[in-house]
């Protein structure tokens, strides 16, 4: 097993191992104390890559490793610890868990760990690095996608704002989970299939003068002939785009021009524009239009537009009317549907302003907010031991949000008449499971003091076994099946759990036995 570990877990396994209890049967559970941006639910996201890491840790330690861990650890360690960490596997480790891409709510176990005491401890701080982040981000991007709503576009393009390779590449492939449909990310996309999209940059605007550094200039129809100068029929656009929405010529930047048509002659099928390198309104629209509409003339069509500055919601609606009428007076009809596009440190109050305010957006990019998550940079997961040889654990501490819950425990899901979850419940694993339409004495954490009554329509186990016996047992699905898992678990929930902003709290309750547990070894503690 390699050690990507903190210290101290290596420090407690010698312990373990010294008092002979490394082999104790124990089993740990991995959860969050709080929901999220102040928010009722996460997404559990990162299981994939956490059992593709135990099924590494099949093999054992490299000599390297073990090594290492000999020359930071105190030199009275026994040298047989050492020959015992290089035998050590996952090969008696067994995990249950939620489908990865499932709602999650605080308190409830994402992921159980079952196996021998010294390897469940080793385990701790490798789940909750491939967990933590994985599912604060992909839950972000679920926040992102609620607020854009189904059908516009969302781009992650955070890779220049991530906390490293890593931390990009993370948050590529976890926000397409939460509902991004694609990403910048060349290296993401061919690593985990996410598609790739991208625009044009100021910078390739800006490199050009005028019409003279073209080159080439000249297009062939779509259709086939002879080529034809790009650059002198958008010119000869320009003049008639200009006259229709009463700006002079003389006011477009001949350079953006320029620039619009080497990329034109470049993607004569994907041709795209950034409006406001300059002035949107009199020189990036005017001139856009004018290359586009050259392109139409030869049987091509251009493919969107892109806003990276000033009132996104205000100029998408003002750029759309222009598309409109440059469609309606030349003919053109698909020119009033050009997909506009915006990007500029767009948060969820930029979103929130768009809906409020109405737009004509088609696409939205977004890096900085979506992957740093700023909101909230840590989801707080944590990782509690909760049954050592056949015995439950209970934390006791001051604060009562950090006592834990004792025993191995079955998790199930409760839904109502309408489809929709309204509750979580906790039994210990040995329970009888709860059935639909049967009436149940429970006890809601945060009340705990008094009984409560449910009857379920429909009850939904939610933890499956996915490593046993050192190897993944269960097919993992692809990331677009976990994508698509996600968003059909986003959407059962209510309204009222499902908002962004004072949601309503989402109940967790125990059974009455799992109570009975916890008060039993509340006071004998």
């Amino acid at each position: 097993m390699a050690p990507l570990a903190d210290l101290y877990q290596v420090s407690m396994a010698y312990g373990h191992w010294r008092a002979g209890r490394h082999r104790a049967p124990a089993a740990a559970e991995l959860f969050f104390r709080r929901p999220p941006f102040r928010g009722s639910f996460a997404l559990g996201a990162g299981l994939a890559e956490g059992l593709r890491g135990l099924g590494r840790g099949r093999r054992e330690p490299s000599q390297g490793d073990v090594a290492y861990l000999r020359s930071v650890l105190p030199s009275t360690i026994d040298d047989a610890f050492f020959d015992y960490l290089a035998t050590l596997d996952a090969s008696e480790v067994t995990v249950t868990a939620f489908p990865e891409g499932s709602v999650v709510f605080a308190r409830v176990p994402f992921l159980q760990v079952k196996g021998p005491l010294l390897v469940v401890q080793l385990l701790e701080t490798t789940l909750l690095c491939l967990i933590n982040y994985a599912s604060l981000v992909a839950t972000n991007a679920a926040r992102f996608r609620l607020l854009a709503g189904p059908d516009t576009k969302l781009i992650e393009m955070g890779l220049r704002r991530a906390q490293g390779p890593d931390g990009a590449l993370s948050a590529s492939k976890y926000s397409y989970i939460g509902g991004f449909d694609c990403t910048s990310n060349i290296l993401a996309g061919k690593l985990y299939g996410i598609p790739v999209r991208g625009t044009i940059a100021h910078s390739f605007i800006m490199s050009f003068r005028c019409l003279e550094e073209v080159q080439p200039r000249e297009l062939p129809p779509r259709a086939g002939g002879d080529p034809v100068d790009l650059a002198g029929l958008a010119v000869s656009w320009l003049q008639r785009v200009c006259d229709l929405l009463q700006t002079p010529p003389s006011k477009a930047n001949q350079g953006e021009l320029a620039a619009f048509v080497s990329y034109a002659v470049t993607f004569p099928c994907d041709f795209q524009g950034l409006l406001d390198t300059y002035c949107v309104r009199r020189s990036g629209l005017p001139n856009f239009c004018a290359v586009a509409l050259a392109l139409h003339q030869l049987g091509y069509q251009a493919i969107g537009v892109r806003l990276d500055s000033g009132d996104l919601a205000q100029q998408s609606k003002e750029i759309r009317g222009v598309f409109q009428a440059c469609g309606a007076h030349f003919q053109v009809p698909w020119f009033g549907t050009i997909p506009i596009a915006v990007s500029n440190d767009i948060s969820e109050q930029s979103l929130e302003e768009f809906r409020r305010e109405g737009s004509e957006i088609d696409m939205i990019g977004i890096g900085t907010n979506l992957v740093t998550c700023p909101l909230q940079p840590s989801l707080g997961c944590v990782y509690k031991l909760v049954e050592v040889n056949g015995s439950p654990c209970l934390k006791l501490t001051e604060d009562e949000e950090k006592m834990t819950i004792p025993g191995m425990k079955a998790i199930y899901r409760l839904y109502d008449a309408a489809g929709h979850p309204f509750m979580d419940l906790m039994a210990l694993e040995e329970e009888p499971s709860p059935s639909a339409g049967q009436e149940l004495g429970i006890r809601v954490l945060g009340r705990l003091e008094e009984t409560t009554k449910v009857i379920p329509t429909t009850v939904e186990p939610l933890h499956r076994t996915y490593f046993r016996d050192g190897q993944v047992c269960e097919p993992l699905p692809s990331l677009p099946e976990v994508r698509t898992h996600a968003q059909v678990s986003l959407n059962l929930l209510s309204p009222a759990h499902r908002r962004l902003h004072e949601p309503q709290p989402y109940p967790v309750a125990v059974t009455e036995r799992l109570h009975q547990l916890f008060l039993e070894l509340r006071q004998g503690s």
